[in-house]
């Protein structure tokens, strides 16, 4: 699930500080020859980066212009991506940041939008159905936010209440979005009409990529000497940590309900795994372009779009016999981990391997609402797994619910039903 079109509202900046500080110690145990290995990268030789007499910065701040114009050349070679006009940047007070998001979420969240994710996680078990999720994300937000990129105005706006010494490192992160969106639209790959776990996916490698490239360039600046993330043993499993510090270093995201905590945590905590992953079988600008995951699946098991064959989940519907839609999407693999570590167990979550598409649809019928969850898996073995694993655990769900498991065109399905009875049928078609 996500919240406003997640123009990097600073858990990017809040949360990564603390990752700087635990990763940079680790740093130093990179390899001597990380020098050759980093100029051996496309796009790290310079040739991607503008040149130092072009106007980088518009904007009415000495101070902003100074630091962003020294650090955008190299985060732009690093980045693999090209700056091809100007960045915006000016200074925001916090007022003027609350007012802004209270407008975003109101216009990219409506109020039935809003209502139908709370039935769907409701009656999933996953949120309270009475919550109030637009107050609930701004209330996050807003504790989290330094820096902001948003898209609509090609613009980076940082905190006016930000010290000198934490203008560096947002502004490192936050250029790097105004760079990727110059080359990819940003908001088109998180776009609500792609489906929730396609965005997720996509989110996931914009934060990612800036994460990598925010923290490969403090670093060397750190350290002294160039700098190449991809050569540090298990460097995404050394910032989880620091990142995972975040569920308690800040009041109203620990209150919120695991399923908001994970949509904003996830993009740190996966995408730069990703990321290092598809920077070893293509540039640095791949993982935004060709080496752009479709799911959450491919983003937590890079093989399944790094080699071949590329294994693109399907695309399932969910037709109601009565009765209106009142909300669909789906929640791909990432959220079907939660469903089953909330409903189940941590150790649940490798139930969740194998799946291969679903689709979900919140319908209403004379003042009751229900869920019918649709899912397709790879095999018969990895459907029954699932199966049987949530089936022990539907008396708990809200209201009941009914687990069956079919097959279609020899695809194995499973499909929950939660609340009362109501007439459906299943399409499963392959995905691109």
């Amino acid at each position: 699930m996500r919240g406003s079109r997640a123009r990097s509202t600073g858990l990017a900046v809040a949360v990564l500080l603390l990752a700087v500080a635990g990763v940079a110690p680790s740093a130093a145990a990179a390899p001597q020859n990380s020098l050759e290995s980093v100029r051996a990268v496309p796009g790290l030789d310079g040739t991607s980066a503008p040149a130092t007499d072009t106007i980088l910065v518009e904007t009415s701040d000495p101070e902003l212009r100074a630091l962003a114009a020294e650090l955008l050349p190299e985060l732009t070679a690093r980045s693999g991506l090209e700056l091809k006009e100007p960045v915006r940047l000016e200074r925001r007070s916090r007022e003027e940041l609350e007012r802004y998001l209270d407008v975003r979420l109101a216009d990219e969240m409506s109020e039935t939008r809003a209502r139908g994710i709370v039935a769907a996680y409701g009656h999933l078990g996953l949120m309270p159905p009475d919550t109030d999720l637009r107050a609930l994300l701004l209330s996050v937000y807003l504790e989290q936010v330094a820096g902001f990129y948003d898209p609509d105005t090609n613009a980076l706006y940082v905190l006016d209440d930000q010290d000198a010494d934490a203008l560096r490192p947002i502004l490192l992160h936050e250029l790097v979005h105004a760079v990727q969106d110059q080359s990819v639209d940003l908001d088109a790959l998180i776009d609500p009409a792609v489906g929730n776990d396609r965005a997720k996916a996509a989110q996931a490698v914009i934060e990612g990529h800036a994460t990598l490239v925010m923290l490969e360039q403090m670093t060397e600046q750190m350290q002294g000497r160039p700098i190449d993330l991809s050569e540090i043993p298990d460097f995404a499993g050394q910032i989880r940590p620091a990142l995972e510090m975040a569920r308690n270093e800040y009041p109203q995201l620990a209150a919120a309900p695991r399923i908001v905590q994970e949509a904003l945590l996830f993009p740190y905590l996966e995408g730069a795994g990703y990321v290092l992953r598809a920077w070893e079988v293509g540039d640095r600008g791949a993982p935004l372009t060709s080496l752009l995951p479709a799911s959450t699946e491919q983003l937590l098991d890079p093989s399944r779009i790094l080699e071949e064959p590329v294994d693109h989940p399907e695309e399932l519907l969910v037709l109601l016999d009565e009765g209106v839609s009142m909300h669909e999407d789906g929640l791909g693999q990432a959220e079907v981990r939660i469903l089953l570590e909330e409903r189940v167990g941590p150790r649940a979550a490798v139930a969740s391997d194998g799946w291969d598409g679903d689709r979900y649809v919140v319908w209403e019928r004379g003042g009751e609402t229900g869920l019918i969850w649709a899912s397709v898996w790879d095999s018969l073995e990895s459907r029954d797994r699932f199966v049987s694993t949530l089936t022990p655990v539907l008396g708990d769900f809200p209201g009941g619910a009914e687990l069956v498991a079919l097959e279609q065109r020899e695809r194995a399905l499973a499909v929950l039903t939660v609340g009362a009875p109501l007439g459906y049928s299943v399409v499963v078609s392959p995905g691109p």
